[in-house]
């Protein structure tokens, strides 16, 4: 079996057809082709934008704004969370883009042909989550533009588990919208992110404008000082909040291949992921901040949701297109960053039976069951509790995978062996222990030492370990960093036997 390797360093095979009696193989995990790997920078821009413009996003600032930072220090810890975060996303990139695989088939040269199966339902299971706050917020703005023309009728409908009914209704519409999409396949996800990327960033501005004009300045956020100063208290706030930041986007940073497997070129990806992701969180949250000041102004309370904002205005013109927007920003966000992922990584589990379509069913199905609407019910639960687990869980897997390929591969894979039983990635029966027992040291020492602030959320005060505790502040970072560094030590340790690089098992032709 042949590969061949163009100019740009991408990799294919030259019969295809060899893998697909592997029980390992599926048309939607199969590598894809040099002619098939049409994504530009624009594409990868789009995608960024398409995903940072969502309504968790504008949530961001609030959040710790809330919890006692200034807009300014607020925003400045998003932006440094999102330069770190495009790091591992960037480094866990070239994979994808060299030899056309998705996450869960590159996940089989560090964990196994088996063994992958551990990080990629990992990863799904946290997306099901995002996918599910996600869903809820759209399902609000369903039922917000609902309420502006049915009236009081649909707002203050009969109540059901704590919610109007109508709200339910809402949500379960706007999950039938996002399986729609999903159903019809990543081609499509594509296309509707080229053209609804910049859809919600020109309702912010538009929100932003209009509220500046309404209060004639900014607001009292915009001028007010920390509550916190830039001294300790700041700093202890700082870094648990720095690694929420992180985490918001670290399922991204591990399942990243899902979508540079489609880039034209290294370049192509890792210039629109630079140009997009950073900039964009960055703007988008400030954006958030500015208009909430403002709305202080006008109406005596802060304003945070830009669906309540929205809603407050008179013209039913501008309520449902402004809403509308926001729906469909919702859907980009929600249909490329956690869809798509699970809907692989399902299908890795069980190759001949879940397709891409189904494991995006199965996907959204378990994001009800995970309940968002608690996730969502208080920024400790969110910023702190969610995100500082699932940045732990999935740091220490793009910690692993990036000391795999990048110091023990030397970029180097066998790409017909990734489908294949018994080949260079069998290890011990598709297991390899040596990731595996990195990923539960590192989840050991950065989760066991979890707390919740003043004791409010799932974890004791003192965390379930107390002298771990510091270690629960620092999640993502101890979970990555020390993920790459055990997985390398154990590896060269007990070194495994089988060969470790791509040319001793395919012939490589340059074109």
């Amino acid at each position: 079996m042949r590969a061949i390797e163009r100019s740009s360093a991408q990799v294919e095979l030259t019969d295809p057809g060899s893998i697909k009696a592997s029980p390992l193989y599926n048309a939607d995990l199969a590598p894809v082709p040099l002619s098939g790997r049409t994504w530009t920078k624009y594409n990868y821009a789009a995608l960024w934008m398409g995903i940072a413009h969502g309504i968790p996003t504008y949530y961001l600032a609030s959040g710790l704004i809330d919890l006692g930072m200034s807009w300014y220090q607020a925003v400045m810890t998003i932006a440094l969370g999102n330069l770190l975060v495009l790091v591992p996303i960037l480094l866990n990139s070239h994979a994808g883009a060299k030899y056309g695989i998705p996450y869960p088939v590159f996940a089989r040269a560090a964990f196994g042909t088996l063994g992958a199966n551990v990080p990629a339902l990992l990863r799904a299971l946290s997306a099901c989550g995002w996918f599910g706050i996600q869903t809820w917020i759209g399902g609000q703005a369903v039922y917000t533009i609902t309420g502006a023309f049915a009236g009081d009728a649909w707002l203050n409908a009969g109540e059901l588990w704590g919610h109007p009914k109508t709200l339910w209704l809402s949500f379960a519409v706007f999950w039938l919208l996002q399986i729609a999409l999903i159903v019809r396949g990543v081609a499509s996800i594509r296309r509707f992110e080229n053209w609804s990327a910049p859809l919600i960033l020109i309702v912010a501005a538009f929100l932003l404008v209009w509220m500046v004009i309404q209060a004639d300045g900014f607001g009292p956020l915009a001028t007010e000082g920390s509550k916190l100063g830039w001294g300790a208290d700041f700093w202890l706030l700082f870094a648990p909040s720095l690694m929420g930041m992180v985490a918001y986007f670290a399922t991204m940073s591990v399942n990243i291949a899902d979508f540079t497997r489609f880039a034209k070129g290294q370049r192509e990806q890792m210039l629109g992921q630079s140009l997009g992701l950073p900039t964009t969180m960055t703007v988008f949250s400030m954006i958030g901040a500015l208009t909430t000041s403002a709305t202080i102004a006008v109406y005596g309370h802060a304003i945070w949701d830009p669906v309540d904002l929205v809603s407050r205005f008179s013209n039913p013109i501008v309520i449902l297109f402004a809403l509308l927007c926001v729906i469909v920003a919702t859907i980009a966000v929600n249909v490329a960053a956690n869809t798509v992922g699970p809907a692989y990584d399902f299908s890795n589990a069980f190759p001949r039976l879940i397709s891409f379509r189904v494991g995006g069913v199965i996907a959204g199905v378990i994001g009800i069951l995970m309940q968002p609407w608690r996730l969502l019910s208080s920024p400790e639960l969110y910023i702190f509790t969610w995100l500082g687990v699932t940045g732990a869980v999935l740091g220490s897997v793009a910690g692993i995978l990036t000391a795999e390929y990048w110091l023990l591969r030397k970029r180097e894979l066998d790409l017909a062996g990734l489908y294949q039983r018994g080949g260079p990635y069998e290890y011990a029966k598709g297991f390899n222990l040596r990731p595996l027992l990195a990923l539960a040291i590192v989840l050991f020492l950065s989760l066991a030492g979890a707390y919740s602030e003043n004791g409010e959320g799932p974890f004791p005060a003192d965390g379930y370990i107390p002298f771990l505790k510091p270690l629960f502040d620092y999640n993502w970072a101890v979970a990555f960093l020390g993920g790459a560094a055990l997985h390398a030590l154990f590896s060269r340790i007990v070194p495994s036997r089988a060969p470790r690089v791509a040319v001793e098992n395919a012939d490589r032709v340059t074109v």
